[in-house]
């Protein structure tokens, strides 16, 4: 080993002996006094270390946790060696790392990608709870290890459900979108290269697992078998990362949430590029929760609540929007119509009646999305709940009457 190599590894072995191994790489944040304490200890001791603080720790930004504060994540990545001058008694025992047990890894350069801020997602003034909320919100806060699925429509408030309980609950949450692309790399972790090293990045599952957080897998229909590597991740036993050789234990709270469309039971004619998944992955699921469209009480309080944060409120309004896409669901429900209103379209309903203070307007605007025959399908069932609004007549594009002519000059000398 050379003397570079030694130095720092008996400067982690001495500020881990004083401060112990922390339990995740988020904890993993130590003071510039408790980096000087370390120097003379060494100093004082005979220790090969450094004289001043090493430049690896003062000159990296990635390292920088505040004034006075670096980040050192070889002290939960790497199993520090200790120097014939440093006896090994004295040190914290490796095995009390809850999060990770290397193995052989001492040859990468393991770096955190996720910043060192909260997680805890904002919380959303406009939204209702209801539906399966309190459920979710009681399994999450159990602490137990019991994956949930959720299914449903779109637009109907699935993920942002799961964002709020943790907002409400002071949760972190790290979100991790599935396409069909998304593989091994995404999800665990790969090598990067990083100002011209190559270093081996955990992705967002290991991050969410190693800071004890929600993990929320959305869209999960989206994806192919390469998420079965997730299979140890959905038994709540830790994964091992065969590329680095490294073991990471999930710490505690940790816990899985996917949302999708359908129930992994092939491609729908109306989610396109929805997957038959692996039985053996989705029944590793604990539980189930199928969420339909809120009820007409629950829809009408979310949709006062938006048009109170757009600024333009109409309660009466409402109370139409509400009735219509619910008069629309029942028919999709039934056969008779191919599309639907989502909770999703109501809310931009709000926003371009905000915008345009219009009614009319703002509902055409947001049937755009939908073919001309259902566009005026749509709207003139609008017009049959709500009598303030009529139908245009046939073949007139313009109900507007024509502004009267405007007086010139001319014309007051004739009549003077």
């Amino acid at each position: 080993m050379s003397n570079i190599d030694n130095r720092k590894t008996n400067f982690l072995a001495v500020l881990k002996k004083f401060n112990g191994v922390p339990a995740t790489v988020a904890n993993a944040v130590y003071s510039r006094q408790q980096c000087v304490t370390v120097l003379l200890e060494c100093e004082q001791t005979g220790i090969d270390c450094y004289k001043v603080l090493p430049a690896w720790l003062v000159q990296d930004p990635a390292r920088r946790a505040g004034r006075g504060f670096y980040r050192i994540p070889e002290m939960v990545s790497v199993d520090v060696e200790t120097s014939d001058n440093l006896s090994e008694s004295s040190l914290t025992a490796p095995e009390t790392c809850d999060t990770v047990s290397n193995m052989s890894s001492s040859n990468y350069n393991l770096v955190a990608s996720m910043p060192e801020v909260s997680l805890v997602p904002a919380k959303n003034d406009t939204f209702v709870p209801w539906g399966h909320y309190d459920d979710i919100s009681t399994i999450l806060a159990s602490k137990q290890f019991a994956p949930v699925y959720i299914t449903g429509l779109s637009g109907n408030g699935k993920t942002t459900m799961v964002e709020q309980i943790c907002a409400a609950t002071g949760r972190e949450c790290i979100r991790v979108n599935i396409t069909a692309e998304t593989d091994e790399d995404d999800l665990i972790g790969g090598f990067r290269l990083i100002n011209g090293e190559t270093k081996f990045v955990y992705g967002g599952v290991v991050q969410a697992m190693q800071r004890g957080a929600v993990l929320l897998l959305d869209e999960i229909d989206l994806g192919t078998e390469r998420m079965m590597c997730l299979q140890p991740v959905l038994e709540g036993k830790g994964i091992f990362i065969k590329k680095i050789g490294v073991f990471i234990k999930p710490a505690q709270g940790f816990n899985v949430v996917a949302t999708a469309n359908t129930k992994g039971k092939g491609e729908s004619d109306r989610f396109v590029g929805t997957r038959c998944l692996n039985e053996a992955f989705v029944d590793r699921f604990s539980y189930w929760f199928e969420q339909e469209y809120a009820d007409r009480t629950v829809e009408a309080r979310i949709i006062i609540r938006k048009m109170t944060h757009y600024g333009k409120i109409d309660k009466e309004f409402a109370q139409y929007l509400v009735k219509w896409a619910e008069t629309i669901r029942m028919g999709f429900k039934e056969g008779g119509l191919d599309d639907i209103i989502t909770t999703r379209r109501l809310e931009e309903v709000c926003k371009a009646f905000a915008i345009f203070n219009d009614k009319q307007k703002a509902i055409r605007l947001t049937l755009t999305r939908f073919d001309a025959s259902t566009q005026e399908a749509f709207f003139n069932l609008y017009t049959k709940i709500d009598p303030t609004i009529l139908p245009a007549p046939e073949g007139m594009e313009n109900t507007n009457p024509p502004a009267p002519p405007q007086a010139t000059n001319t014309n007051y000398a004739l009549n003077a």
